[in-house]
């Protein structure tokens, strides 16, 4: 019989993190963490033998009202959604293909975020690779170009490099688990993609961290934010972020960074646009 682990694994972790008082089900001196399934059940408005079908991964088909009354009830937010109902609408592994075309950047794109001056800018693909990245990008964060080609990937970068501890060294957690939660959200849209395998399975031996985000089932669709940066040559940097996909490629993003107008850190990014990358 097909098991549906991910949707189990996601389903218990969101429901133990629900608190009772949240819920209004119970208050100080509750033994149980989190929400018990037949709880659970009733705020979805389901029954607790089909809820625990669900999450005990098994093989069945929940209709959009179900998953939308779950997440409801789970209080998940809009990339939690859009996991939930990704990893519950995956084929049997039977069915399933693994992609093994290689991802290349079109040039027009490449042309776009080399003419974007001094904004930092770059491109991610599956699993978190680093496709593409601009002169200004491979000054701010890391010359990805000289790497090796399996350790141009931001994941493995932000896990294992001991300078983007440094450069987001206000906010390394939070900038490296939401880097995670993306990893996760591709891997659940090509769940038999084996570099994604190889590279979890890389990240778990080698990080505590890793191990703890992964196993919390964290999802992000990173969209816009503000990151601080201690930049080795020029300082401290505010910069906020945008990210944008294609419909041709969805798995394509494009994140740019960008200083606000006579900031110090523009000026910091014009400074920094006056160095050449060596080699």
């Amino acid at each position: 019989m097909a098991h549906n682990e991910e949707l189990s694994k996601f389903l218990r972790a969101r429901r133990a993190a629900l608190s009772p008082e949240s819920a209004d089900l119970g208050g100080p001196g509750r033994r149980v963490p989190g929400l018990r399934r037949e709880e659970l059940a009733s705020l979805a408005g389901i029954s607790v033998d089909y809820y625990t079908r669900l999450e005990q991964g098994r093989n069945i088909a929940p209709s959009d009202a179900v998953l939308d009354a779950i997440a409801s009830a789970l209080r998940l937010d809009p990339a939690q959604r859009a996991y939930l109902y990704t990893v519950a609408r995956q084929s049997p592994p039977s069915q399933r293909r693994a992609a093994t075309k290689a991802q290349s950047v079109r040039p027009g794109l490449l042309a776009l975020i080399d003419q974007l001056g001094d904004t930092p800018a770059f491109v991610l693909g599956r699993r978190t690779d680093v496709l593409a990245a601009n002169r200004m990008a491979r000054l701010l964060l890391a010359d990805f170009n000289a790497m090796p080609a399996r350790d141009r990937n931001a994941a493995r970068w932000l896990i294992l490099d001991e300078g983007a501890r440094s450069l987001f060294a206000g906010d390394w957690d939070g900038v490296a688990s939401d880097m995670i939660g993306m990893l996760r959200m591709d891997a659940a849209r090509h769940p038999d993609d084996p570099k994604t395998t190889a590279l979890v399975g890389e990240l778990s031996m080698k990080s505590h961290d890793f191990r703890r985000w992964w196993a919390d089932q964290k999802v992000v669709e990173f969209g816009y934010g503000s990151k601080t940066l201690h930049h080795p040559l020029v300082g401290e940097l505010v910069l906020e972020t945008e990210a944008m996909t294609f419909p041709a490629d969805p798995d394509q993003m494009l994140i740019a960074f960008l200083a606000k107008p006579a900031s110090p850190s523009r000026h910091a990014l014009e400074l920094l646009d006056a160095f050449t990358l060596r080699g």
